[in-house]
Parts: C-alpha cells; structure tokens; sequence
C-alpha cells in the first residue's frame, strides 16, 4: 500500500467516484504496481509507466504513456495536445461512461502492458527535427552566450523552444516571441519554467 497513493484517493474530488473505479479496474491487473508520480496514481510494469489516473476541470482520463502505439480499435484514445507524442488519453466525465468502457479499458491496459513486455518504443523527435526559425539563427549565430545557453538547454526545453518560435506566422511576430524568451533562456529555463 502507498500511502501517497492512498492520500490521493482520500481527497474529496469531482472525480473522486470515477478515479476509485478506474483504480479497481486497474487493479484487476496483478502484474501493474500502484505507484505515486507527478502527483498521481501510476501503475507500473517492470518498473515501466504504463497507465495514469488524472483529472482536470472538464474530465478525468486514463493517460496510456505508450498510447501512441495501441490500436485503439475502439477511437477512444485522444492526443492530449499536438505537442504530446507518446501519451494519449481515454477521457470521462461521468462514472457511467466508465462502467459501459470496462473491458475496453481492460483491453487497453493489457496491450499496454503488452507492448511493455515487447519493448516497444514510441519514436520520439529529436531537437535535430525541429527547424530553427531564421530570425532564431541569425541571433544565435551573432550571441556566443545566446548559443551556448541554447544548447545547453536539455533536449525538451529546446523543442519545446523551437515549435513555440515556429508557431508564429509573420517573422515580426517570431522576432517578438524570440525578444520575450532570449532573458529566459540564458538563465537555463524553459518556455513554461
């Protein structure tokens, strides 16, 4: 028993009547290990995340950290954001809908599982993906400091940096959103830090 795990679960929620179900349906897998991370209850297989319990404003989900890679026959998986690659969710936002998608949910978690046993991997971009808008060249190129805090940025703060910088349309509007962020960058921080 976790006792984090076990706080979570005592804390009077909105989704506290779906998150015990989803739990007893989780647990209906022996080989899963409840563990408490980032906050929530995540089950493990061998050590690797396979399923999380969340909940948000408007719904609470089952987070497939693999879900990318599951067949999802069903066309209940959902990208949480564009930005997410690997992880994907089943949403709720009532016990019922739960009830009715109990062995779906059952299917799902044992391919996951399954997909753990085979050692899949979601093929993730790398940095070298991503382009690096001009206007972010050009002042990388002129500001050695600029360059080396850039780069010593771990790999996500970078992607997450470029696709941020590459969402604007107008070079105007990326010289803008280069301006905000330079500061934060040579502090070693991220676009959300």
């Amino acid at each position: 028993m976790n006792e984090k795990v076990e706080q979570f679960f005592a804390i009077p929620t909105r989704w506290q009547e779906e998150f015990h179900l989803l739990r007893e349906i989780i647990r209906g897998n022996k080989s899963l290990v409840e563990e408490h991370k980032w906050m929530h209850p995540c089950y493990t297989f061998q050590g690797k995340n396979v399923v999380l319990i969340h909940g948000f404003k408007d719904y609470c989900a089952l987070l497939f950290h693999k879900g990318a890679l599951l067949k999802d026959p069903e066309r209940i998986l959902i990208q949480q954001t564009k930005n997410v690659q690997a992880a994907r969710q089943i949403r709720f936002t009532q016990v019922d809908e739960i009830v009715q998608l109990r062995t779906v949910i059952q299917d799902y978690i044992r391919e996951a599982i399954e997909l753990e046993k085979a050692g899949k991997q979601v093929e993730i971009k790398k940095v070298e993906d991503y382009p690096i808008p001009e206007e972010f060249r050009e002042r990388l190129d002129k500001d050695p400091a600029l360059h080396k805090a850039f780069y010593a940025l771990t790999p996500g703060r970078q992607k997450a940096y470029l696709f941020y910088f590459n969402q604007a349309k107008q070079a105007k509007t990326r010289e803008t959103r280069i301006d905000k962020y330079l500061q934060r960058i040579l502090e070693g921080k991220g676009l959300d830090d």
